[in-house]
């Protein structure tokens, strides 16, 4: 089942100039649970955005780029999404991490969307793709105010693709 899997705000912002525009430790908790032991797809923009651009340890790391010389110890890199996809195939849930191009181009192959909604709109240049209504239904949805940990109020939103 690929997943696609993000947090985004109430105008569907991701990040600003390659980096994240809030912080939200327990997401970030979600986030690895989630994804580990699984393979983690990502553009090279979202990959360079990560903390000293090292590997995410204990997941597979497949990042798409047009830079045929692009290579990372501890990283696969692919020309497409349907290679990353091929590669990630052995995998019962390949995540699709980011960014804003790869969500675009991966929302025909997904089956659900893990996404993380802050209630609150953000300055940004990066957007996730409109869910569209009626190829998309929402099955779970949890909310979690705000705390001393957490500066915002937000809810986990599980959608899977309905049926053709």
């Amino acid at each position: 089942m690929i997943t696609i899997i993000a947090a985004v705000s109430e105008n569907n912002a991701l990040g600003k100039d390659n980096g994240l525009i809030w912080h939200l430790p327990e997401d970030l908790k979600r986030f690895k649970k989630l994804t580990n032991n699984h393979c983690i797809i990502m553009g090279r923009k979202t990959f360079e955005s990560l903390p000293k651009m090292h590997p995410l340890p204990n997941r597979h790391n497949i990042v798409i780029t047009r830079n045929k010389d692009f290579k990372i110890d501890g990283v696969t890199t692919c020309h497409s999404i349907e290679e990353a996809l091929k590669v990630s195939s052995y995998d019962s849930q390949p995540f699709i991490i980011g960014g804003g191009q790869i969500y675009k181009l991966a929302m025909k192959f997904t089956e659900k969307i893990e996404l993380t909604k802050i209630y609150k709109t953000f300055d940004a240049d990066t957007f996730f793709p409109k869910i569209d209504e009626n190829k998309w239904k929402l099955v779970e949805e949890k909310f979690h105010k705000k705390n001393d940990i957490n500066n915002f109020n937000f809810s986990y939103l599980t959608y899977l693709k309905k049926n053709k």
